[in-house]
């Protein structure tokens, strides 16, 4: 195992840093303290040909042109406040609405115009039993963004030579908050190429949150029992694509109350050998497929990103949680501690 720090750029008079942790497999993962961002998973497929298999960027810039900023589309980005879309980009709490940035149509989405993955984190290198890695920090200050409350939250990436890349969240707020917190990391296991189409997805439900045509969660449950969207025998992607001649934007819901760590999803690519397992403690996994993703996106050396060219597993609380009656630990309580994990276990 192995961890190396560079100098990423500089964004206001500060500069950025990336760190890259390897394993003794050739398992390599980038994350720069810009967002708490993973910029490139580096996995081998079933002939040793290590190739990169997430959607980012190799130089700091990247983040900011007008093609990227125009299109948000997160890449690998550690989002908050509270991630997904806030109905009306509002919410009561304690007897007080508060007012969010609309930054989705009428909605508030990942945490607003300034959401913690535009952030710059403080880090730590951390050498542990479980695996060598960074601990990203930052205060997130009372009313920013709209939200109430100071907190502090750390978020810890992990890397084992068991090819586990464990993220483990953390946060303790002065005041009653929404908190939500999720890694927007864009997956394709053909080391893009080709799109995600012809992979398979498996997940371990039967039930997903309905939306409202703002794209904002209901709160009904929805079972999709025999469904095109029932994934837990395992289905080609582009076969439910036509199916529901549309894209994956999939609120998959899990019965989770003691918040263990479970299997929830696992998604494979014959002709690579690769797989992505997902295990979690939060109730909710946002299976999406890039529908949204513009196809004038791209890396620095030409790997071509877009529409279908990257999945996301983004586990989290309910979207729209705090306007949802019963939401699973929408609302974190003054002095209360947020902990959610999420383990992405590469195969090949």
């Amino acid at each position: 195992m192995s961890i190396k720090q560079s100098i990423f750029g500089t964004h206001n008079n500060q500069d950025i840093y990336l760190y890259s942790i390897k394993n003794a497999n050739g398992v390599e993962v980038k994350i720069t303290n810009y967002g708490a961002t993973i910029t490139a998973i580096k996995v081998p497929n079933s002939n040793g040909e290590i190739e990169n298999i997430a959607c980012g960027f190799d130089t700091l810039e990247g983040y900011f042109s007008e093609e990227y900023k125009n299109n948000s589309p997160y890449f690998g980005g550690t989002v908050g406040r509270y991630c997904s879309q806030i109905k009306n980009a509002s919410f009561e709490l304690n007897g007080k609405v508060y007012q969010l940035e609309n930054n989705c149509g009428d909605n508030n989405l990942h945490g607003g115009v300034v959401g913690f993955d535009k952030k710059v984190w403080n880090v730590l290198v951390i050498d542990t039993e479980q695996g060598k890695g960074v601990e990203m920090s930052l205060l997130s200050k009372d009313m920013e963004e709209g939200f109430p409350g100071n907190v502090n939250v750390k978020v810890t990436f992990l890397l084992n030579d068991e090819n586990e890349l464990s993220i483990n969240y953390y946060a303790v707020p002065d005041a009653d908050t929404p908190l939500s917190l999720t890694n927007h990391t864009y997956f394709n296991l053909s080391g893009f190429s080709e799109g995600v189409e012809n992979h398979t997805a498996t997940v371990h439900t039967n039930q997903r949150l309905a939306l409202d045509t703002t794209g904002a969660a209901t709160g009904e449950i929805v079972n999709v029992t025999g469904k095109e969207d029932d994934l837990r025998d395992g289905k080609h992607i582009g076969d439910v694509h036509d199916l529901m001649e549309d894209g994956f934007e999939h609120f998959y819901v899990f019965d989770n109350a003691k918040e263990i760590v479970k299997h929830t999803a696992s998604v494979t690519f014959k002709e690579s050998g690769r797989s992505l397992e997902v295990f979690t403690t939060e109730p909710c996994m946002l299976f999406y497929t890039g529908k949204y993703t513009s196809d004038a996106l791209k890396r620095e050396n030409g790997e071509q990103y877009g529409k279908y060219r990257g999945f996301c597993c983004e586990t989290h609380r309910y979207p729209n949680g705090p306007n949802i009656k019963n939401s699973p630990k929408s609302i974190t309580k003054a002095g209360e501690e947020f902990n959610s994990t999420t383990i992405f276990k590469f195969g090949w």
